[in-house]
């Protein structure tokens, strides 16, 4: 197999992946130089792709194949540079499983000063759920072992996609800490603490850590809401709904190690800690997971993507993503309208994250 249509397969293989475990569950425009901050004091600077080592002509290609295949908004961005925008980009659209990667930085805040201890147990916060209730080995279950969706525990959740109920171990078959499984009964709980120990709510407070502090332009609170399935489990799901250009803003937040402008937004160590692999998803390919974030560790045949540099991304049933290669300092979104109908572009979502990828020149 050709070098070129190896990268292919292993992005294929690397997406088809997330897509197996979250799924399971305009006009033409193409600007390399986006609005700047002198007509929008809050935008993100901006350079041309050449100035920051990438083609124009391959990234005007790659919008013109976005288009084609139903995509709404693409960005990237270099050392928090804008340097490719097209679409609409300031449309707020859902963000999906996106939402997980959104709450760890707000938790990883509330780690640093003390307020959330990882190695707490839900019988130490006294977390429970509808019958059937939560067995005591359960209960043992630790707040890290959700943030690494390890926990053991196989309650049904809110927003769970048909797939992911069909595929849920048993109740009882793995004690916390020991299994990895794409856990939304995790995702969730995470959520509920996080508002119990701060006496918090996840969307202000979100808001006030993180939004405001780094400029969002269009991150609305009320266009955010918690998803309640009492039916089958007391703990809602959390929807962010969120616009390309702030989704690439949070992006560089991290790809920044979690500084702004001077200030320490997110604790640096959190970052690395959240980043660091606990479970090997795919071991042919190195894709594993950490706190929240999907993970490609150096050394991984995955990580040739990027010049053998550290990615770590999180996708939403497989067509929104937002990616950072922290070594190369590239932040990627990639946004579609999945409010109302549309088509899943399948193998044809990887061959434009790889037309955007190797657009870099340098």
């Amino acid at each position: 197999m050709n070098t070129t249509l190896r990268i292919k397969y292993v992005i294929y293989k690397l997406f088809l992946l997330t897509v197996f475990i979250i799924l399971l569950i305009s006009n033409y425009q193409c600007d390399s130089n986006p609005s700047s901050s002198e007509e929008n004091p809050n935008a993100l600077p901006t350079v041309t792709p050449e100035e920051v080592g990438y083609s124009s002509e391959k990234l005007a290609q790659a919008a013109e194949f976005g288009e084609e295949i139903g995509y709404a908004a693409l960005m990237a961005s270099y050392d928090g540079k804008v340097f490719f925008s097209w679409g609409s980009v300031s449309e707020n659209y859902w963000s999906h499983s996106i939402r997980k990667a959104l709450l760890n930085s707000i938790f990883g805040i509330y780690v640093d000063n003390g307020t959330i201890n990882l190695d707490d147990s839900m019988d130490d916060l006294g977390i429970d759920d509808i019958p059937p209730s939560l067995t005591d080995e359960e209960k043992q279950a630790k707040i890290r072992h959700l943030l690494q969706s390890r926990s053991g525990v196989y309650h049904a959740a809110a927003a769970e996609a048909q797939i992911m109920k069909d595929t849920r171990p048993e109740r009882g078959s793995h004690p916390p800490g020991t299994f990895y499984y794409y856990n939304n009964w995790d995702f969730n709980v995470l959520g509920t603490i996080f508002e119990q120990e701060t006496g918090t709510k996840i969307f202000e407070e979100y808001k006030r850590q993180i939004a405001d502090p780094i400029g969002m332009q269009d991150f609305d609170i009320d266009n955010c809401f918690y998803r309640y399935e009492p039916e089958l489990s007391m703990h809602p799901a959390y929807p962010f709904r969120m616009s390309a250009r702030d989704m690439l803003r949070y992006g560089i937040l991290y790809q920044k190690n979690g500084n702004w402008k001077g200030n320490q937004i997110i604790p640096e160590a959190w970052i690395e800690e959240s980043t660091t692999v606990y479970s090997i998803i795919d071991s042919t390919m190195g894709v594993g997971y950490g706190y929240l974030w999907n993970v490609i560790p150096k050394g991984s045949e995955a990580a040739q993507l990027a010049g053998n540099n550290k990615i770590f991304f999180h996708t939403g049933i497989g067509v929104h993503m937002l990616m950072i290669i922290p070594e190369i300092k590239l932040v990627l979104v990639m946004r579609m309208d999945t409010d109302g109908e549309w088509t899943d572009p399948g193998e044809d979502t990887l061959d434009l994250a790889l037309m955007i990828l190797t657009a870099r020149t340098n």
